[in-house]
């Protein structure tokens, strides 16, 4: 939640607080408090109720949606199988995503071969003048 907050952006707001609430600042701290006690309370509750109701222990963690169906509905058999077919196309890709980085290596390493400065005796090459792209008919495309 504060990922994007430096130091100077945490000091404004204790300001702003303090500016805010001045001398209840302490019991507004106190009251946030216990509100979030309250709300981590709840929370171990509801946990606790719903391990009790699956008969099996859930930890806080198992509560998001895949890791729990991957825990408790699914054996480890079915996870391969389901895993299997996304693993040949990961593999796949990731060989043509190797095939790829070799080609552009070697074309990174020609075109590095061509920029060497050619030997003194040979007359630099004059450029050649630009020419205009050729229109592409886009419908035909």
């Amino acid at each position: 939640m504060f990922e994007n907050l430096n130091w100077w952006e945490i000091g404004a707001l204790l300001m702003l607080a303090l500016l805010i609430f001045g001398e209840r600042l302490p019991k507004v701290i106190g009251d946030g408090l216990k509100m979030l006690r309250g709300l981590r309370n709840m929370a171990q509750n509801a946990t606790t109720d719903l391990s009790r109701e699956l008969g099996t222990d859930i930890q806080l963690q198992d509560l998001h949606p895949k890791a729990f169906i991957r825990k408790h509905l699914l054996s480890e058999e079915d996870e391969a199988a389901i895993r299997q077919p996304l693993q040949g196309l990961f593999n796949d890709v990731k060989t043509d995503l190797n095939g790829v980085k070799d080609d552009l290596t070697a074309v990174k390493s020609n075109i590095s071969e061509a920029a060497k400065p050619q030997s003194a005796s040979m007359a630099p090459a004059t450029p050649k003048p630009a020419v205009a792209p050729a229109a592409f008919d886009i419908d035909a495309t």
